[in-house]
């Protein structure tokens, strides 16, 4: 069977799509591990409790230096950054190439890491 190079490109961008987005939903359980073992330090998932970093509780779809009770940088509260899927993992690449004088200093390198840290900080409810 023969195809258009138009149809084999658009099943390209299919399979493209598909494996990005099943990467983008990461694995919550494995998410709560690495927020334990590298997030857990400085942030709670308990809402209005914060450390040196800002509780995370409901973090997801919230606007950035939004959170009550913590003393965010100016750039943080100046972001205006919508704390999405994608937005998370740009910051938790790379927190100050993302929001340039932000006080949070540890990234996370690791792409797996990141979505499954996101999937789970999609679990956490105010």
């Amino acid at each position: 069977m023969r195809r258009s190079p138009a149809t084999a490109g658009m099943l390209l961008i299919n399979v493209l799509l598909a494996s990005s987005s099943a990467l983008a939903a990461g694995d919550p359980t494995a998410g709560e591990k690495v927020f334990a073992s590298h997030c857990a330090v400085c942030h709670t998932t308990t809402s209005g409790d914060n450390k040196i970093g800002p509780s995370l509780a409901g973090i997801v779809g919230s606007k950035s230096g939004m959170v009550p009770g913590f003393d965010f940088s100016a750039a943080m509260k100046d972001a205006n950054v919508t704390w999405d899927d994608t937005n998370l993992d740009k910051f938790l690449a790379n927190p100050a190439g993302f929001i340039h004088g932000t006080k949070m200093f540890v990234n996370l390198p690791n792409e797996t890491d990141r979505q499954n840290a996101i999937a789970y900080l999609n679990t956490l409810k105010k």
